[in-house]
């Protein structure tokens, strides 16, 4: 029976760069997730008789939320629901699935690489028929339906069996529970040379570490790196997802993903080491003693792709969010494809995925995919790493420092300021805007200026546009510092510094990275006054 609930609208339910992300205590709150679900789902046309994909990463307040979202579900009018056992479902697996079965869309729970628990975050977004984030359109209408809502509709009824799997009925919707794994393992199959990869793992001088963070990419790298590919059981660590990810911060980055970190700048390192986060999209790579940045790895990745089954025709562009490294441009010159600048948010991929414009894409926050999905993943980094191992032969020290010497160097960082005060950084952000205009032409740091702006962008695709999207000041010889405000965080405001320089003379290609790039960082505190503003001598996280 369809109950229809009086409520009242909430005001602070505005997407952000993927989905609604607040503490596990504000969606706790009587109404507020119901009020976000049926602002979703009055945002579709023509929901009835369609099929809705569920799942989340698993973190405090997955389960109790998914129950509810059924019943919504139901009460909407959706004919079906695929739903992961026990709750559970990778951002990159729910796309995988949505794809796979031709769903409508989907439900994805997850505050990504912020922290769980009760007194931590929680997240929720909506996925459409492609597989990818829901472009800015429909997460307008969400917000703008949120602001006016007076009901919602449930059914009333006792709780749904989530850790059985086969298909069960609530009303005249059908619930079908799933296997989370199994359909997009039997994708990474037909993407990636199984075969090669599980040769390069049974090398006596071959060792694989991958950190799931104790989030959900546990029980995915279980099954395919220990259980399909070989490699030895408890090559992957903190595999068992926990409500509370074990305590820690599942970002993979050389701060919080300590564990892999220390073993593989050890003296007996594995060959190769991984990482992914809270909801699987993300991911880390490391050779021994080694780091690879995101922006390297993805321009890596391109450089190699003609090593992958599923990319040995070639590509047909790639795409990279604004403030990451421009090292994937050199790549795409010289193999004469399209190289797309696209706002940060992976939603801006999806219609040159879609169109065919691009075939990888990547962003500087560990995020890297491709046309087999419309996401970001995690898992799939891994295994095109290890696709390319094992065809070179070579460490992967040895594939990016060739790759250097091929393409010349991107130096780059990324400094976040995490929790200031909202105030504080939207002030810092106004007042540096202001400034834009009077740097171009100045010679900054031994650089002259040749333009800064806040970036906008035009969609090739369907021409929308965006702006405010990251202040940019670029120099004439190709360096770049930008800031941006995070739009994924819950509390206070994360400032963003990014700084960038490009080398190509051999013998200046193995600097340390902040001691190259020392004159840009201490500019880009000095125009924005950083230090002054914040109180912070240096930042929460560098990159």
């Amino acid at each position: 029976m369809v109950t229809t609930v009086t409520t009242q609208p909430f005001t602070d339910q505005k997407p952000g760069t993927s989905g609604l992300r607040k503490k596990v205590t504000v969606f706790q709150q009587t109404h507020y997730l119901e009020n976000f679900v049926q602002s979703t789902f009055d945002a579709l046309t023509d929901i009835t008789g369609k099929t809705i994909v569920i799942g989340g990463d698993g973190r405090f307040y997955n389960e109790q939320a998914i129950q509810t979202i059924i019943k919504m579900a139901a009460a909407n009018g959706f004919s079906r629901a695929i739903i992961g056992q026990g709750g559970l479902l990778s951002t990159p697996a729910a796309s995988c699935i949505i794809r796979k079965y031709n769903a409508f869309g989907g439900i994805i729970l997850s505050a990504s690489h912020n922290p769980a628990g009760p007194a931590e975050d929680f997240g929720i977004k909506y996925n459409v028929s492609n597989g990818g984030p829901a472009p800015e359109n429909i997460t307008n209408a969400i917000f703008n339906n949120s602001k006016t809502l007076s009901r919602y509709l449930i059914i009333n009824s006792p709780s749904i069996d989530l850790d059985t799997l086969g298909t069960q009925k609530l009303a005249d919707m059908t619930i079908e529970i799933i296997d989370p794994v199994t359909d997009y393992a039997e994708l990474m199959a037909e993407v990636f040379d199984f075969t090669a990869i599980r040769k390069l793992i049974a090398t006596d001088d071959f060792q694989l570490r991958f950190d799931a963070m104790h989030a959900i990419t546990g029980p995915y790298g279980k099954a395919i790196l220990e259980q399909q590919l070989g490699a030895v059981t408890g090559s992957v660590i903190n595999g068992e997802p926990l409500t509370d990810f074990g305590g820690g911060h599942p970002d993979p980055n050389l701060t919080y993903a300590k564990e892999l970190v220390s073993e593989m700048f050890s003296e007996k390192a594995p060959t190769l080491g991984a990482a992914s986060d809270g909801d699987g999209d993300r991911n880390m790579i490391l050779g021994n003693n080694f780091f690879v940045t995101p922006s390297d790895s993805l321009a890596v990745m391109a450089a190699n792709a003609h090593y992958i089954p599923a990319y040995k025709e070639g590509l047909t562009g790639i795409a990279r969010s604004m403030p990451t490294s421009q090292a994937t441009d050199r790549v795409a010159q010289k193999l004469g494809i399209e190289c797309h600048e696209t706002p940060t948010g992976w939603k801006f991929f999806g219609n040159l995925l879609d169109a065919d414009r691009a075939t990888l894409c990547g962003e500087e926050s560990f995020g890297t995919g491709s046309n087999h999905i419309r996401e970001k993943d995690g898992l799939w980094a891994v295994l095109f790493w290890l696709n390319i191992l094992a065809i070179r032969k070579q460490s992967v020290e040895e594939i990016v420092k060739q790759h250097w010497q091929e393409y010349g160097r991107n130096y780059y960082t990324r400094h976040d300021y995490e929790a200031i005060p909202s105030d504080i950084a939207a002030k810092l952000m106004a007042d540096l805007e202001n400034k834009l205009p009077t740097l171009i032409g100045k010679v900054l740091a031994d650089k002259t200026v040749s333009y800064a702006d806040n970036f906008s962008y035009t969609d090739p695709i369907d021409n929308s546009v965006s702006t405010q999207q990251g202040l940019r000041i670029g120099f004439e010889d190709g360096s770049r510092i930008i800031l941006r405000l995070s739009g994924t965080g819950t509390e206070g405001a994360t400032l963003r510094v990014y700084i960038e320089c490009y080398e190509n003379n051999p013998d200046k290609l193995y600097l340390e990275t902040q001691t190259a790039l020392q004159p840009l960082i201490s500019l880009a505190d000095t125009l924005a006054e950083i230090t002054t503003r914040t109180g912070r001598t240096e930042p929460t996280v560098i990159t």
